[in-house]
């Protein structure tokens, strides 16, 4: 018998602890555990809602384009480097080298199906100013930025 009463009294104190949980205000045992039901339906829905969104976020980040800037003995070596083909932004990353007085030794591009770009740059004499890699690096996602600003791209 004092099992029964404590199986009770166990029961009773899970289902005020549910029903403090789900902001239930049922009396009824049979309308706590409906209630904790809808609010578990609802947590659900707001988890598939926050996965949507976290989908979005990492298709956008994959999308854009990714850039290293590292230096090397002879220079800097800029890589950018898309999934998707990116028409026109070479002459936008071209433009920041000339921008920033580097010399474009070697480079290599590719733009069939995604964009790839690969350059070697080396300061120019005349420039008195020391670009340093973070320096490159900013100025070409900007300049990724504007090529994505003037072609409307959804990146």
């Amino acid at each position: 018998m004092v099992s029964t009463e404590h199986k009770k009294s166990a029961l009773h104190e899970k289902l005020q602890l549910l029903r403090s949980i789900t902001n239930s205000h049922a009396k009824e045992d049979t309308s706590i555990i409906v209630d904790a039901s809808k609010y578990i339906k609802e947590l659900k829905q707001k988890i598939d809602i926050l996965n949507q969104d976290i989908a979005r976020s990492s298709s956008y980040q994959n999308s854009w384009p990714m850039v290293t800037v590292e230096t090397l003995e002879n220079g800097m070596q800029v890589n950018v480097y898309s999934e998707r083909s990116c028409p026109g932004l070479l002459v936008f990353v071209l433009k920041v080298f000339e921008d920033l007085s580097l010399n474009v030794l070697e480079a290599r591009v590719s733009c069939t199906g995604s964009f790839q770009l690969e350059a070697l740059g080396v300061e120019r004499e005349e420039n008195g100013e020391t670009i340093d890699t973070r320096m490159v690096k900013q100025a070409v996602l900007q300049a990724i930025e504007d090529w994505s600003e003037s072609n409307n791209q959804e990146y």
